[in-house]
């Protein structure tokens, strides 16, 4: 009984599972198929592209630097006897103004001396002149015919007293040039940067008195990035004219220190060289007056002050000017073509803060996405917000082309996640 229960039981198994086999052959279940979602799955906003004429606008930075700045040193040695008060970190002064005066009585005193020897040696050749006329008298009365010899004329005692009249001259041409120079004097109007020395202090020649510069005018330098470039025309001097081309730019600087405050200045020139560091080519824009008080600015300009710059360029035609928002990792955007979202590769030729310039990639006509958009696909369908489905604007008529609405957050239609 036990040995066929063992053989019986394992056929009926087999038996039932080749059955059951048989019947799922025969008949397979069906697959319930998902139906595809005919409604859009995002709503976005989107702008039309239109070319348009952009006037570029660049951006750099740079510090204030004077254009004129000199050293101040003294050119003969003593005390100083006194000091302009102007002649202080920040102090104001004109051309010609003394700005330090040396204790002169040993350099008036060499003036004296000098004039006396020049006297002396007027003398000396009064009388060599006398001595060589009576020379001459007494050669032709003694009845010599032709030209006396010059020893006998004595021409050269006369030279050597003519010589003398230089040197003695010279002498007190220094000796004046040098009483001049213990008050030094401003060789132009500027301001004071640092003063090194004051009241009672003993100079040598040579000796640092200040640092000045000139106040009429300012200059920036101003690194340009290299794809900047092909979008201004750059002051440029040749070797064989005096004029620059295309200089008197326009320059808009500003600066945090001041606030609001903006001053104009003009591009003068380029520098003709590359910058070894940061491999970028400078141009230098000046500041007529910078010191005057302005409407626009209560603060005056500083030396060395961190100043940002809008320099205009070139205006583009026919350029299709796309916000920064809708540019993804700087390589691609999103379009709109018939329902459908797009991704689309782009190039960019130009870019600032807040736009770019696109240089292939999209055409006029395009609806561009300017919703920001998470982790989406390619190929999914999208309505844009504020048309009908015949592409229209909610009023009837296309919305404005050419500008940016402002973004909304992607509203997933269906709720699931793309």
């Amino acid at each position: 009984m036990n040995l066929n229960k063992r053989i019986v039981l394992p056929v009926i198994i087999l038996g039932g599972l080749v059955l059951l086999a048989v019947i799922i052959k025969l008949n397979p279940p069906e697959t319930r198929q998902r139906t595809d979602f005919a409604g859009p799955q995002l709503a976005v906003e989107a702008l039309t592209l239109e070319p348009r004429s952009y006037p570029i606008m660049l951006e750099s930075y740079g510090t204030v630097q004077p254009r004129t700045r000199s050293m101040l040193v003294a050119q003969v040695s003593g005390q100083i006897v006194s000091v302009n008060p102007n002649v202080r970190d920040g102090g104001f002064f004109e051309k010609g103004d003394v700005l330090v005066s040396i204790d002169s009585r040993d350099y008036a005193a060499n003036v004296r001396i000098a004039e006396a020897s020049l006297a002396d040696a007027q003398q000396a050749l009064a009388e060599a002149e006398a001595r060589t006329e009576q020379a001459r008298e007494d050669w032709q009365r003694l009845g010599n015919t032709g030209t006396a010899p010059d020893l006998v004329l004595r021409v050269p005692q006369l030279e050597a007293a003519k010589a003398r009249v230089r040197s003695a001259a010279a002498s007190l041409e220094k000796a004046q040039l040098d009483l001049e120079r213990t008050r030094i004097r401003a060789p132009f109007a500027g301001r004071v940067l640092t003063k090194f020395v004051d009241l009672g202090q003993v100079v040598g020649m040579n000796s640092q008195i200040a640092e000045i510069y000139a106040t009429d005018v300012v200059e920036i330098r101003l690194p340009l990035r290299n794809r900047d470039l092909p979008f201004i025309d750059l002051p440029e001097a040749f070797r064989d004219s005096d004029a620059v081309a295309n200089s008197g730019a326009a320059v808009l600087i500003q600066s945090e220190l001041a606030g609001d405050a903006e001053w104009q200045a003009e591009l003068v020139r380029t520098e003709g060289a590359i910058d070894e560091t940061a491999r970028q080519l400078h141009v230098i824009a000046k500041i007529d007056d910078p010191f005057d008080r302005k409407e626009s600015a209560e603060t005056p300009l500083k030396i060395g002050q961190y100043v940002t710059a809008k320099l205009k360029g070139n205006s583009v035609p026919d350029a299709l000017v796309i916000p920064n928002q809708t540019i993804y990792q700087g390589s691609y955007v999103y379009v709109v073509e018939d329902g459908v979202l797009r991704r689309r590769d782009i190039d960019i030729a130009w870019q600032n803060d807040e736009e770019a310039i696109v240089a292939g990639g999209l055409v006029a006509g395009d609806k561009l996405v300017t919703t920001a958009l998470g982790q989406v696909t390619s190929g999914i369908r999208v309505s844009i917000i504020g048309e009908n489905e015949n592409g229209q604007s909610a009023g009837g008529g296309r919305g404005a082309p050419g500008t940016a609405t402002q973004a909304a957050p992607a509203r997933q239609a269906n709720g699931d996640s793309q």
